[in-house]
């Protein structure tokens, strides 16, 4: 909690919220130890103006008045309506200190330990084994075996011995999806606090992750559970660590030999035959039911395969329904003689298949019968086709999922005299039941993966789904995960992680269903935006790669959906700094849009607006200024100047504006847009301010543009968050309109955290981070480091001709400004 003192204050209604940067962990101009000179002066500074629940400073934040800074003749505060404050003078921000990290963490959900727990001695002999022989390394072990045997188990314990035995930090990972090891990476890293993880950027922060593990004295054990594809997962291995303090534990079904190129593999199989009836006897023991011991527990387990799995199921049977051991075994192999009616040829591809799908056939058929009846059959075969996992229950209350069970609830086992009432209470207990007869797992501990079940489990029963009933199984599944979905995706980026996994597992278990519904089909779509709003840039280019090809094949090259993913494609390329790629596919892109649907179809502005948007950023100012005056008075004529496309017509228009000297016609045409717009709740409003801001300072309007962008930076560190690429952009601009008020200092301030952010977040040769790196080195330059400013514009002309043409409006004027500049310097050493 910041502390504010010094100056005049005015408050009304309660405490301070948010205008301006709510983070203050360092003063925004800094003092200078080196000179007995302020090291800034705030002057002049005109009023501050605040309302519902904002802040309004005028005067200086940073230093105060006698530590460096010197504050005279600031402007009147003011504070209209709750929650508001307004202050004048000198603001100084002390910053509380944190909490200290509390040791151990654990990262991930690891499933709790199966009881009665079965040692595996021989398995965990030769784990130890491969341990003891690695002692001053890190140890990467891959657990390898087929689904059901208990590998995540084995790890799980292992995971929980670790921790008991003093390591400092475990992290349990679905590797299922490489898209969930970055999202698990990234929130590991946010909560070891390592160095340059502020949670905006899902993959910078999992390498800050792996940098942490690389260097840190802790100990640690990484665990990647369902290893399912090795080739993805290349880049991502946790690295060496040390003094040998940290381990990995993998555990896969593949047999990939890039797994085991230099891991050690440990294979596991299914039970011996003494620790399979060890675990059947001990849960019917816990479970007060040793009367269903009755001398054929050897005999069952072998026909179950010794799988820990298959077990699993057939002790939940015998328990809940009060079956003997020889009873099941009857019951079981008449069930496994009548799987060839029930599954399609190829069940049981890995030669455990049968046993698992003979035993949850059993359960289930028991828990189709129990309260709530019918449900639990439609209910299973919905969360197998979700990420194994864990999905959130929230999924059970959303009307898609509600409408899915009560059209599939199996009415010969309801009442005939009322229809049942199928609810989110009906839903919630149907959870329950499956939980309790141990076909999934039900624990809100696992926050949004709070319901998960066996990948082999959810094999099985996907495959005991009629033909018939698929669509509308894969429709309302998709359906409940995009009501689901935030309408930002950085309000709750661990949820749109989880979503993204269970979008994914959709798509892999049931493709042909997925692509041929509509309304499933743009999950894929919601899915790939997901990931560039996350920042993932990597994974968002092979995803919309792919989903540009698939959509081309299976929809064909002229579908709408095909010309959209395209389009997002280009976006994603955009949004990487690679303006070439993207020029050139927005090209193709809205030529078959022009020839496929029409040149009025909404989606063919949206391609030529896109386009201009590209051709502003590389330069081609005349064509974007064509394109984009084409777009707006197409939009006028066919929606009106009142719909929000036409207004964003404009918007993208005031650039070209700028360039062409047409600065105070962008500011009416702004300025206009901006007084029906309400709260900036909106992107787009924010968007508007911006470029507002930003025309005010190009027409020299410096103070009214300083004021602007300060609430601009404010709204969207609140909204998006204070790395948000958007938030980033406006802090740039925030210093260059400093530079324009004499204000060097403070801008660079501003600019050279601005700068290392870019670079870290989207590397050194993103346009946005050279664009940063010319505006410091003009704040070098004006605060007299000429010799700075010089060499770090040298770097920035140098990379604008690798990315740009030479001809680019920006690249000619920085190459003349450093020729100026380098002979003023020589001039002057002369």
């Amino acid at each position: 909690m910041g502390r504010g003192t010094g100056g005049r204050k005015r408050k009304r209604g309660g405490k301070a919220v948010g205008k301006g940067r709510p983070r203050c962990e360092q003063p925004a101009v800094p003092p200078d130890a080196r000179s007995g000179e302020p090291s800034a002066v705030a002057e002049q500074t005109g009023d501050a103006l605040a309302t519902d629940g904002a802040t309004a400073v005028t005067g200086l934040r940073g230093p105060g008045p006698g530590r460096g800074a010197s504050v005279r003749r600031t402007g009147n505060a003011s504070a209209k309506g709750p929650n508001a404050w307004a202050v004048s003078g000198a603001v100084t921000v002390v910053q509380a200190p944190s909490e200290p990290l509390q040791w151990p963490q654990v990262v991930g959900s690891p499933p709790t330990t199966a009881s009665p727990f079965q040692e595996r001695a021989e398995v965990r002999e030769r784990i130890e084994r491969e341990r003891n022989r690695h002692a001053t390394v890190v140890l990467t072990q891959v657990l390898r075996g087929g689904g059901g045997v208990g590998k995540s188990q084995l790890a799980a314990k292992l995971a929980w011995e670790a921790l008991d035995g003093g390591t400092d930090l475990v992290v349990w990972v679905n590797a299922a999806y490489p898209g969930q090891v970055v999202a698990e990476y990234a929130a590991a890293a946010r909560r070891v606090e390592a160095r340059g993880a502020d949670g905006q950027d899902a993959e910078a922060d999992a390498r800050a992750f792996l940098n942490w593990l690389a260097g840190t004295q802790r100990r640690w054990l990484v665990v990647l559970d369902d290893v399912g594809d090795p080739e993805a997962l290349a880049g991502w291995w946790p690295p060496a660590s040390l003094q040998g303090r940290g381990r990995v534990l993998a555990t896969t079904r593949r047999r990939d030999a890039e797994l085991f190129d230099g891991r050690a593999k440990v294979e596991v199989e299914g039970y011996t035959s003494a620790e399979a009836v060890a675990y059947l006897e001990g849960r019917l023991t816990e479970a007060g039911a040793d009367h269903l011991r009755d001398g054929t527990q050897a005999e069952l387990a072998t026909t179950l395969g010794l799988l820990p799995l298959a077990l699993s199921h057939a002790a939940a049977y015998m328990i809940n329904e009060d079956v003997g051991c020889g009873q099941y075994l009857r019951l079981f192999q008449d069930r496994h003689r009548l799987l060839d009616e029930v599954l399609p040829a190829g069940a049981g591809r890995d030669g455990h298949g049968r046993q698992v799908a003979a035993a949850l056939l059993l359960s289930l058929d028991a828990a189709q019968g129990a309260d709530p009846v019918g449900l639990a059959v439609p209910a299973l075969r919905l969360i197998a086709h979700l990420d194994p996992a864990g999905h959130p229950r929230d999924l059970w209350r959303c009307g898609a999922v509600l409408r899915y069970l009560r059209a599939h609830r199996e009415p010969r086992r309801c009442l005939l005299w009322r229809r049942p009432t199928t609810g989110p209470e009906q839903a919630r207990a149907v959870l329950r039941l499956l939980h309790r007869y141990g076909l999934i797992t039900d624990d809100s501990a696992h926050g949004p993966r709070a319901v998960r079940l066996h990948a082999l489990t959810a094999r099985a029963a996907r495959e005991t789904v009629p033909g018939r009933d698929l669509s509308a199984t894969v429709r309302a599944t998709a359906e409940g995960l995009e009501e689901l979905w935030p309408e930002l995706d950085q309000t709750d980026p661990d949820l749109a992680a989880v979503l993204r996994s269970n979008t994914s597992a959709l798509a892999a278990c049931a493709e042909d269903t997925v692509w041929a519904d509509e309304d499933a089909r743009l999950l894929l779509w919601r899915t790939g935006k997901s990931l560039l709003d996350a920042g993932a840039f990597t994974m968002a280019f092979v995803y919309w790669e792919d989903l540009t090809e698939q959509a081309g094949w299976r929809l064909g090259q002229g579908d709408r959906h095909t010309l959209l993913a395209r389009n997002n494609l280009a976006s994603a390329y955009g949004a990487a700094g690679r303006v070439k790629d993207a020029i050139a596919l927005q090209e193709r892109g809205l030529a078959d849009c022009e020839q496929e649907l029409g040149s009025r179809h909404r989606a063919t502005l949206i391609a030529r607006a896109n386009l201009g948007v590209s051709y502003q950023q590389a330069g081609r100012i005349s064509e974007a200024l064509a394109v984009l005056e084409q777009v707006a008075a197409d939009r006028e004529r066919h929606l009106g100047t009142g719909h929000p496309d036409f207004e964003n017509s404009l918007v993208n228009l005031a650039p070209c504006y700028w360039h062409v000297g047409r600065t105070d016609e962008a500011i009416q045409m702004l300025e206009r847009i901006n007084r029906g717009r309400g709260r900036a709740d909106d992107p787009n409003t924010l968007t508007v301010r911006y470029v507002l801001a930003q025309s005010y300072h190009l027409a020299r309007r410096t103070h009214e543009a300083i004021r602007l962008m300060e609430r601009v930076i404010a709204d969207r560190e609140r909204q998006l968050g204070p790395d948000h690429p958007e938030t980033l952009a406006a802090r740039g601009s925030l210093a260059a309109c400093y530079l324009e008020d004499e204000r060097s200092r403070e801008a660079i301030a501003l600019l050279e955290p601005n700068v290392a952010d870019w670079t870290r977040l989207h590397g050194p040769q993103h346009p946005s981070t050279v664009s940063g790196r010319a505006h410091l080195a003009n704040a070098y330059w004006k605060a007299g480091r000429r010799a700075e400013g010089i060499g770090l514009l040298e770097t920035v002309v140098a990379d604008r001709r690798r990315l740009f043409p030479p001809s680019h409006p920006e690249t000619v004027k920085m190459a003349a400004m450093l020729r100026q500049w380098q002979r003023e310097h020589r001039s002057r050493r002369r």
